[in-house]
């Protein structure tokens, strides 16, 4: 994808950690972009809970202050293969990932649920 922009699309989980395990095809995930520096801002700010996931571009790091539930943050490099997954309760701060360019944020368990884990490269699709 070239420039992104604030939007809709479909997360996919198109490679496994371990390339040598066979694995199903996974679901496609409902996606929420978050490109713009208004809408990287809010994220997931105000709402009870989320379908899927949101995408914040260009994103290393992320905090949970006034958030109203507990989520799943998986930091993504510029390949889109994650680097780390962790559960952030609200009010916290999450360390900065170096190599990371985008996050995703879903519902704390919805990552494990996905497959979604350290090695995993994902595409997201209009």
């Amino acid at each position: 994808m070239g420039r992104w922009q604030d939007g809709r699309a479909t997360l996919r989980i198109t490679e496994s950690a371990d390339a040598t395990a066979e694995r199903p095809a996974a679901a496609p995930i409902p996606l929420e972009i978050a490109a713009s520096y208004r809408a990287r801002t809010r994220g997931l700010l105000g709402r009870d809970g989320i379908d899927g996931a949101v995408l914040l571009t260009p994103a290393g790091s992320v905090h949970t202050f006034r958030m109203r539930f507990t989520i799943d943050v998986a930091y993504l490099d510029r390949h889109f293969r994650v680097l780390a997954v962790r559960t952030m309760k609200p009010g916290r701060l999450g360390a900065p990932r170096l190599r990371s360019r985008h996050v995703l944020e879903a519902e704390a368990g919805a990552m494990e649920r996905w497959g979604l884990r350290p090695g995993v490269r994902v595409t997201v699709e209009n």
